[in-house]
């Protein structure tokens, strides 16, 4: 019997390497898609348990670099949360909340444009995206903490619904130093209940939220409280509107 000529062979070595490519490529395709979508359908009823920057507080909080020797959260279903919340976080941090599907395209655009122009680069991440960072990955900026933001944004848009996306969101938001979550905010800074909580403070909360290591609900400097006045007219203005009508039919589903 003929051995195979020597270029016969070299193709045949390449296809049994591309076929072993192309077999631990699926199989890493599949277990990654695994290890995502466990335990994002498990949230999609269930509280979770902590998040990665919680974690990462006990080592390093996000607010201040310095570790927490304990971490204020408490779980509360959407019901026990002031709808004054869930609109004042919209309005300031994506007002175009239930018209994407977890990425603000105008946004980031817009973020570019500028960006191209000799701004600063500034963010452009939805309530959606900000959930799955502060769930699953960690508080520095990166291209791979970004691809990977990106992955479990698009899982948790076909997994969850826009209201359970807000739940999670006013559930595991970072308000402050070691304080994580509406229930402890609202305990912390004004000691009342979170469904007790009043469109001024609810604005003052939504303000602090881009940067809690520099912005504080409890001690507004003069940025914080003109940026709480000005969520507080958008709130005003959006409660008859296209928002407020979206979580008053998200309730109304609820019930």
């Amino acid at each position: 019997m003929a051995k195979p000529k020597p270029r016969r062979r070299t193709r045949l070595r390449r296809r049994r390497r591309l076929r072993c490519f192309t077999l631990f490529a699926s199989l890493a395709i599949l277990l990654a898609g695994a290890a995502t979508a466990i335990p994002i359908l498990l949230f999609a009823a269930l509280p979770p348990p902590t998040t990665a920057f919680m974690i990462a507080s006990r080592f390093a909080d996000p607010a201040t670099g310095k570790p927490c020797e304990a971490v204020e959260h408490a779980w509360l279903d959407f019901e026990s949360i002031s709808p004054h919340l869930a609109l004042a976080v919209i309005v300031a941090e994506d007002q175009r909340f239930f018209a994407h599907a977890g990425f603000d395209v105008n946004a980031i655009g817009r973020a570019l444009t500028d960006h191209s122009e000799g701004g600063r680069l500034r963010g452009a991440s939805t309530i959606s995206q900000q959930v799955a960072k502060n769930l699953f990955l960690w508080p520095s900026r990166s291209w791979i903490r970004k691809s990977l933001e990106a992955w479990f944004t698009t899982w948790l848009e076909l997994a969850w619904s826009k209201y359970r996306i807000l739940e999670i969101y006013l559930n595991v938001a970072q308000f402050g130093p070691c304080l994580f979550g509406a229930g402890a905010a609202s305990r912390h800074y004004f000691a009342a209940d979170a469904i007790a909580l009043e469109p001024d403070q609810a604005a003052l909360l939504a303000a602090a939220l881009p940067n809690p290591r520099r912005l504080r609900a409890d001690d507004p400097g003069p940025y914080t409280r003109q940026r709480s006045a000005e969520i507080l007219e958008m709130m005003k203005w959006h409660q008859t509107k296209a928002i407020g009508r979206q979580l008053a039919r998200l309730s109304d589903a609820k019930h």
